[in-house]
């Protein structure tokens, strides 16, 4: 019975970081969102709260779980807007 509870409790783990992840990227994607947005407007923006919820997300990937993602640049976020024309 203690092996049941083992396994279960590592699947509620593992499941806990992917949950995590799951809102960690889905917070990214709406700051990438928001920057791209400014910068079409020619507005001032800044990549570091995209990059803040980066730096979670790769705390998770050491994990061994979650995938890592790459830190944002305001000429990464210049770049795809000039590209989207």
């Amino acid at each position: 019975m203690s092996v049941h509870k083992e396994i279960s409790e590592h699947s509620r783990k593992q499941n806990q970081v992917v949950m995590n992840f799951l809102q960690l990227d889905q917070q990214r994607e709406a700051f990438i969102e928001e920057a791209v947005i400014l910068c079409q407007q020619k507005k001032p923006f800044t990549t570091a709260k995209i990059n803040e919820v980066t730096k979670k997300i790769n705390e998770l990937a050491r994990k061994g779980i979650a995938p890592q993602r790459k830190m944002v640049t305001a000429e990464m976020v210049e770049e795809f807007v000039s590209r989207s024309k």
